[in-house]
């Protein structure tokens, strides 16, 4: 460890215990049955929120004020100019509460406080971008159908949509989701993650003050069972779009479709870049090793395996080595942390199962293989690791592990790069590394994946549609894709005057 970049606990004032609450029909309210729950940070140790918890009775009390508020029309046919001036207005409370929001996220969810401010400032745009939408949805008219025929075909809200956010980015995922719909008029009911509840709820707090009409956005805080699944399941609800694991994607899907819900996934993934030979090594390098480590490797999008030509190989793996030491892990409330803590002890355990099945299967660790023991914070931490001599059967270049862990396969032709790639259940992102125009657009063409990423990693824009193939998911969010999700299509045929000819005739 003493060759690695590590950053101590730093002295800091934690904050006071957020005591968070469930948002229904515009009131902050706690459970029924008084009951709570509490979330440990995993970087400190300490109790940092107490969340009311949720059941059935709350589930279904948010869900009747979605639908009411739905029917009443207050937003649902509300103009695109009033659902913007809402939007924007959050956006700009947004803003001003960055920081707060942010020292709550870190807390909770263990990462950096730099990365924590860059994602809840950053979402505000996405707000912005939204609301652009809420003014410029249109359908489309037919003036061809005959003289007397006019066809115009309406989008229209699809009603109540039932929100599941995940634990690991709980701000930013829910502004890929949240204000899409509201944009497109429909009313909503949000469950987040158990892990990190709280963002959340000053969220929602911030929609009150933006002037939201009371049960256009409802926020329940508690576990999938109960109130996920009854989120999933109640005929009240038209929609679902949930973002986590695929196993759980797998069964709201299944529950959902007994009331052919419409259901919009965003799940796991198994990313490769691809490396050859003419490439930029050095700026491919620091992509990898920011794809891995970002976020702790706790990323769908996270680039855990990388496919290099065997020419450069072990040049390659070298550089990534060299810079993997210089990433500093350790206290995320340390302002120049890059790589916070672990987000539950289990999942830590699961991480380092995989890298010794890896190991025991003729894997070598080149760099890290073990748990990280931060000087002040404990052990809730993992080191950066990177495996070479890694096939593509091995658990360790299948699975998703979620973990700052790098696989290394290698290739000889862009064909067995491309078969590598698409080697996976996954298919949410890829990414080509070559300074050849032609390599990178034809495996762009070929990767079977919802994102391909040329010399670059993970830039995003609210503009740019985000999704997966095969088991990565189904639907997109965000840009006009995204937006496209939470309508339903009418088509509206019109006949002018009298000319429809009798079907019955007189005899």
């Amino acid at each position: 460890m003493k060759d690695l970049s590590i950053n101590p606990a730093i002295s800091f004032d934690l904050p006071e215990l957020f005591e968070g609450r469930h948002l229904i029909n515009g009131v902050l309210c706690d459970s029924a049955s008084g009951e709570t729950f509490e979330r440990q940070s995993p970087s400190h140790g300490h109790i940092v929120s107490r969340s009311a918890l949720g059941s059935e009775a709350e589930a279904e009390a948010a869900i009747e004020a979605a639908r009411a508020a739905f029917d009443s029309g207050v937003w649902s046919r509300a103009s695109g100019k009033e659902r913007a001036s809402v939007l924007l207005k959050v956006a700009d409370l947004i803003e001003c509460n960055v920081d707060r929001i942010a020292l709550m996220e870190t807390l909770e969810s263990g990462k950096p406080i730099s990365q924590s401010q860059a994602e809840v400032g950053g979402a505000a745009d996405l707000w912005r971008y939204a609301a652009s939408l809420a003014r410029s949805t249109h359908g489309d008219s037919h003036n061809t159908l005959g003289e007397d025929i006019v066809g115009v075909v309406l989008k229209e809200p699809v009603g109540v949509v039932s929100i599941i956010t995940p634990w690991n980015f709980p701000f930013w995922i829910l502004s890929q989701k949240l204000p899409f719909a509201l944009a497109a008029g429909c009313t909503v009911v949000v469950k987040p993650s158990e892990m990190t509840p709280s963002t959340t709820q000053m969220l929602g707090e911030l929609l009150v003050e933006a002037g939201l009409p009371a049960g256009v956005c409802n926020i329940v805080l508690g576990y999938g069972v109960p109130v996920g699944s009854l989120m999933s399941s109640h005929p009240a609800v038209d929609m679902v779009s949930f973002t986590g694991s695929t196993g759980v994607g797998k069964t709201i899907g299944a529950t959902a479709s007994d009331t052919l819900k419409k259901v919009a996934l965003e799940l796991g993934g198994k990313n490769p870049q691809v490396i050859f030979p003419d490439a930029d090594l050095d700026a491919a390098a620091d992509a990898v090793v920011f794809g891995v480590y970002f976020n702790v490797g706790q990323c769908c999008n996270s680039s855990s395996r990388i496919i290099v030509h065997e020419d450069i190989a072990e040049d390659f793996r070298d550089r990534v080595v060299e810079l993997s030491r210089k990433v500093k892990f350790g206290d995320p409330l340390d302002p120049t942390t890059q790589v916070g803590a672990i987000v539950t002890p289990q999942h830590n355990s699961k991480i380092d199962a995989y890298v010794k099945e890896a190991k025991a299967s003729g894997a070598t660790v080149v760099l890290g293989g073990d748990q990280l023991n931060v000087e002040g914070l404990g052990d809730q931490f993992y080191q950066p690791t990177v495996i070479d001599q890694v096939t593509s059967d091995m658990p360790i270049a299948r699975d998703e592990v979620f973990g700052p862990v790098l696989s290394i396969l290698t290739f000889k032709t862009l064909d067995e790069a491309i078969t590598l790639t698409n080697d996976s259940a996954y298919g949410l992102s890829a990414g080509v590394w070559s300074e050849n125009v032609h390599t990178c657009l034809e495996f762009a063409r070929r990767a079977e994946t919802g994102t391909v990423w040329t010399n670059t990693w993970m830039d995003g824009f609210p503009e740019v549609a985000f999704g997966g193939f095969k088991q990565s998911g189904q639907g997109r969010e965000i840009g006009r894709y995204g937006f496209e999700e939470f309508f339903e299509v009418k088509s509206v045929v019109m006949r002018i005057g009298n000319s429809r000819t009798p079907w019955v005739q007189e005899s």
